[in-house]
């Protein structure tokens, strides 16, 4: 069991100073994000102002807010830790885990979003399955979004306390109210532009880890030597998909069905399809084209992220003098974590002035990944709880009252959850752990409702609630009794990660065929009442009158070719 929060902070392990540059590069930052907030404060006086940007933003903005709202301290920290416990592998969540599902909602699932005009996922919910389906799904994410929080909390107090020694309460408290300002003064569009400066930020600051380490370490081919060295043998640390043939061949112990079914199809769809977190920049596109082109646009660049993200683990494990644990050991034994890799990286390449830039680049996707969950929950809270269930007939302006407020009082609640962090030895450990929860049941729900005209009221409601009791109870199941993960995750073989993939794979299936069953056992709407929300009884927008190159299409199937091509290249 991993010890208090509280203890870690009391014993900070300081790498490095920070030099009177890298001091005033992080305060202009905070600085530019608040300047950002204050100025936008006067265009987020209405609901579809302070909620969903006024529906303004050009397929660019929206896609690298899209894109920013994933690329957190979550996936710097989460991610280069997962890279170091399981090698290449990890390069996977961000490739078939959301390539696929990025190109398949613009293309398909987008066009009922947008013109269904609808504010969230769960309100989507609501005019496909009644107001029983979106209260159980915000009620969910809402619960989601705030454990997902205190993920970025605790990444942000790692970096501050392994690289400069600061104190965690103090880290936390400035950076979380620092977004609770901006957010609450702006709304989504504070965000938007916010996690489009972010995006750049984390670009120039975390490029100096993979370039420099590459450079010591003799290139690929020298990084795959060290790895060999190192270890014994590289097995399934710097190859996709050659080792998972069998369940003891690679370090994450899983087979390539858990990966193709349970994380390419269930997790990565449902996430990326159906979590309002991402979708909310999206639904906040100028038009539908431009809300088409927008996940497309941010699949591109996402092919691109392991280069800052994957890579610095896997140079950690060749160059790193120490070895990493487990977060729950390393507290026990003064040594350092997973979750650390990143940190410990940057402590190790970067000088005064490019450490002030690498900082602020963790600092930046801490701020992003928080903003994307603050103003989440705050939509959901707002439109799908409160004014749904508490105060339904009060005016637009108590509504955007009561989401400046709800952006506060997020944060703080958030702030609470860092603790369970600290439960899991590696972040993402934690964080596939509620998609199990939460979003492969979701995707499941949504999937057939936009798909299949016969799913009912009824068999939307008790499919999504079915699977979510399935997925928590599969993970208690394994908790009690770890005999059990044999039956969940096929082999005994199975790590955490891999045990998510197949819970997350069951929750779906029991999802899907309690929707089936229930839906026929119990009468549909009219097709009359399902327009603009099922294929079948809905007409998009045709693109015929558009150039080839000005079609998302075009550009879907360009993507599509990068991703087939990465595939082989890594095999």
């Amino acid at each position: 069991m991993a010890l208090p929060f509280s203890l870690l902070a009391a014993a900070p392990s300081r790498l490095i100073s920070l030099a009177g540059i890298d001091i005033a590069i992080i305060a202009i930052y905070f600085l530019a994000v608040l300047a950002i907030g204050f100025y936008l404060k006067g265009q987020s006086g209405t609901g579809e102002d302070f909620f969903l940007a006024g529906r303004e933003m050009t397929a660019w903005i929206a896609g690298l807010s899209f894109l920013s709202a994933n690329l957190g301290s979550l996936e710097l920290m989460g991610w280069a830790a997962s890279a170091y416990q399981y090698g290449i592998l990890a390069t996977h969540w961000y490739w078939i885990g959301a390539i696929p599902a990025m190109l398949f909602l613009g293309l398909v699932m987008m066009p009922f979003y947008y013109i269904s005009k609808t504010h969230s996922v769960p309100g989507y919910l609501k005019l496909r399955f009644g107001e029983d389906s979106r209260l159980l799904s915000a009620v969910s994410f809402g619960f989601m979004t705030v454990l997902m929080s205190g993920i970025n909390m605790y990444s942000m107090a790692l970096v501050m306390k392994v690289v400069l020694g600061w104190d965690i309460n103090f880290s936390i408290w400035v950076s979380s109210l620092t977004v609770a300002v901006y957010v609450a003064l702006g709304g989504l569009r504070s965000a938007i532009f916010n996690e489009v400066l972010q995006f750049v930020l984390i670009w120039l600051g975390a490029l100096l880890i993979p370039i420099l380490g590459l450079v010591e370490a003799g290139g690929w081919s020298g990084l795959q030597a060290r790895i060999a060295q190192n270890l014994g043998s590289m097995g399934g640390y710097t190859h996709l998909w050659g080792t998972l043939g069998n369940f003891k061949d690679n370090p994450m112990g899983i087979h390539w069905t858990g990966i193709v079914l349970g994380l390419g199809w269930v997790i990565s769809f449902g996430y990326w399809t159906t979590d309002f977190l991402v979708v909310q920049r999206v639904l906040a596109a100028k038009d539908l084209r431009a809300a088409k082109m927008a996940p497309i646009i941010g699949s591109a660049f996402k092919m691109a992220v392991p280069f800052i993200v994957i890579l610095p683990g896997l140079l950690g494990l060749a160059l790193l003098p120490m070895k990493l644990v487990g977060e729950g050991d390393a507290v026990a034994m003064g040594g350092h974590s997973y979750n650390e890799v990143l940190p410990l990286m940057l402590a190790r390449y970067c000088g005064p002035g490019l450490l002030g830039l690498g900082i602020t680049a963790l600092i930046a996707g801490f701020m992003s990944g928080m903003a994307g969950n603050v103003s989440a929950f705050t939509t959901v809270w707002t439109y799908d709880i409160y004014r749904a269930v508490i105060k339904k007939d009060a005016s637009d302006a108590h509504y955007v009252s009561m989401g400046r407020w709800t952006t506060v009082l997020g944060v703080l609640v958030s702030i609470g959850t860092a603790y369970l962090v600290m439960q899991f030895s590696s972040i993402m450990d934690y964080v596939q752990a509620l998609f199990s929860f939460f979003i492969a049941p979701l995707f499941g729900t949504v999937l057939l409702g936009m798909l299949w005209k016969r799913a009912t009221r009824a068999g939307g409601f008790w499919g999504l609630l079915s699977g979510t009791v399935a997925s928590v109870a599969m993970w208690a199941w394994v908790k009690a009794d770890p005999s059990a993960l044999a039956i969940v995750a096929l082999s005994t073989d199975a790590k955490a990660m891999a045990e998510n993939m197949y819970r997350a794979l069951w929750s779906w299936l029991t999802c899907v065929i309690v929707t089936v069953v229930v839906s026929y056992l119990t009468r549909p709407k009219p097709e009359t009442e399902l327009v603009g929300l099922v294929y079948g009884c809905t007409e998009v927008p045709s693109e015929g009158h558009l150039k080839i190159y000005q079609r998302p299409a075009f550009w879907a199937a360009v993507v599509a070719v990068v991703f087939v091509i990465l595939q082989i290249l890594f095999w």
